[in-house]
């Protein structure tokens, strides 16, 4: 009688693609400059110096192992890491592994100076879209939302959290027209409000003068500036901001440096959405984000989750206020 053969594991028909599809330098670069970050292909073509048509080819290889996941940002496809990896399935502990060990390895420096020169092209472009439509700026901001919508529950959120909180320093990054400038500064003693469009903290400061708001600083520049000042604060607010900021996952991690320990970091944000009209008339990069995506980079920033709350609007869209906290161990 012929001995069957035993078929093979099913952990091993998984396994292989995603060997196969890491077992290459370039692919293993292309994980390493995806780990906080999400690139076109035309703008991953310009990082590693190659055809679009080459590149095509490894990341739909990746895709279909499970090491990438594409998502539509307007016209174009755009790669990230995938957000979802369940603990208890092998496949996915493979690629978490594979994405541990790669992380380990320094980023070659003509690579960074390629990411931060795309990163220096999308604020560009932001900031030459607000520097056109500055005095328009409420009008386009509240075609998707009425600041209303988003910033009442925030402000909502940060009075009940003050009740058991002093917070003495806050910043706002990225405050437009400073509409939200006076809960903060109803909250704490003093406020630093962060922007790099000087026409929009033009709009901010009248807004100080004519709610007389005598302890609010505003700056021109980044998150960097603040942190080359060594400048720390007790809450972080971002508003419907990282929507247009070149890297989104880097606020939180700047935010998270920023802060002092037990400090506290409010996000509101569209939630991922398909209206590409929003990326030519309200100056948007991203559309939206996934709440899995806030979720992996204030975890990699060392925060813990808090309260999340999400806005259903009438036209389609969606925003999610997120709160996430730094240990009163750090900082």
């Amino acid at each position: 009688m012929a001995t069957k053969t035993p078929a093979v594991p099913l952990s091993v028909d998984t396994l292989a693609p995603i060997y196969k599809a890491s077992g290459d330098p370039l692919r293993l670069e292309i994980l390493r400059v995806l780990r906080r970050d999400t690139f076109g292909v035309l703008e991953l073509s310009q990082l590693f110096d190659m055809r679009q048509s080459g590149m095509s080819h490894h990341l739909k290889v990746m895709s279909k192992a499970g090491l990438l996941e594409p998502q539509r940002e307007g016209n174009a496809i755009f790669y990230r890491r995938p957000l979802n990896l369940e603990r208890d399935k092998l496949a996915d502990q493979t690629i978490r592994q594979i994405f541990e060990m790669v992380d380990q390895l320094p980023l070659p420096a003509h690579l960074q100076q390629r990411i931060d020169a795309i990163r220096n092209q999308r604020a560009d472009q932001s900031q030459a879209f607000f520097s056109r439509h500055a005095e328009q700026f409420r009008e386009q901001q509240e075609l998707i939302a009425a600041f209303e919508l988003y910033a009442g529950p925030v402000a909502n959120l940060l009075r009940q959290r003050a009740k058991k909180r002093k917070w003495k320093t806050a910043l706002e990054i990225g405050p437009g027209e400073g509409a939200f400038l006076p809960v903060l500064a109803a909250l704490c003693s003093h406020v630093v409000g962060l922007d790099n469009s000087r026409d929009m903290l033009a709009k901010a400061t009248r807004t100080c003068i004519d709610e007389k708001l005598n302890n609010i600083d505003l700056i021109e520049g980044v998150t960097d500036t603040l942190l080359d000042r060594g400048d720390a604060f007790d809450l972080v607010v971002a508003n419907m901001v990282l929507h247009h900021v070149p890297s989104p996952a880097d606020i939180l991690l700047d935010a998270a440096a920023l802060m002092n320990g037990g400090g506290c970091l409010v996000i509101s944000d569209l939630c991922s959405h398909d209206q590409e009209w929003a990326t030519e008339n309200c100056g948007d990069l991203w559309l939206g984000f996934e709440p899995e995506e806030l979720t992996a980079w204030a975890t990699e920033a060392g925060l813990t989750i808090g309260e999340s709350l999400f806005i259903g609007l009438r036209n389609g869209f969606q925003v999610q206020v997120r709160e996430f906290w730094k240990s009163s161990g750090g900082g």
